[in-house]
């Protein structure tokens, strides 16, 4: 009789393979592109200046000694508030979110490095790039759990949804949520209050 195999472990090969990995990869980073470049076209559009790729993909844009250096960085800040959006479509589980948001970020520093052919050395832009991980982070972390913590629905019992047969009463004899918002237990075999 040839050996049991194991079934993997949850969580191991079978979640996220890596072409799944690498196209939520690109499909985050065109998306972190396309949002700040949408914000950045609107910014400009708002401040009567002309709108260039170097505003999006260049370091040097980003001064603390100019208004336009400053609102970038808040469109940057903005953005990384957008991202944590995506990431939550598209990760949706909160403990690949700091792996997720960290490489977005590195990607960042690689294609604006490629671009400018010179690593950034503003303080501003590495200072806005440390804010801005920390927030998609938080952020992503914070909503992937709290979308994980809502509780299941399941319908009544034969799927029926109806909102009269929810509801509840006054005196809390109804299935599902009660007048006071609360949860009670239903008997799946019967179909009454426990």
């Amino acid at each position: 009789m040839p050996p049991r195999r194991r079934p993997p472990p949850a969580g191991a090969r079978t979640d996220l393979p890596p072409l799944k990995i690498l196209r939520k990869i690109l499909i985050l980073q065109i998306a972190y592109y396309v949002s700040a470049a949408a914000l950045i076209l609107f910014t400009t559009l708002v401040y009567g200046t002309a709108f260039s790729l170097d505003l999006v993909l260049s370091w040097s844009s980003l001064r603390g000694d100019t208004t336009i250096g400053w609102m970038l960085g808040l469109v940057w800040m903005l953005n990384s508030l957008l991202c944590v959006i995506f990431l939550l479509l598209l990760v949706s589980r909160s403990k690949l979110i700091p792996d997720f948001a960290l490489t977005i970020h590195l990607l960042h520093l690689v294609i604006t490095s490629l671009y400018t052919r010179s690593i950034p050395s503003n303080l501003l832009w590495w200072g806005l790039q440390c804010a801005s991980a920390a927030v998609m982070t938080s952020l992503g972390i914070w909503a992937c759990r709290w979308r994980e913590l809502q509780p299941i629905s399941f319908g009544g019992i034969g799927g029926s949804n109806n909102t009269a047969d929810n509801s509840g009463s006054a005196g809390g004899s109804g299935r599902g949520r009660t007048a006071g918002g609360e949860y009670e237990m239903i008997n799946m075999r019967g179909g009454g209050a426990v």
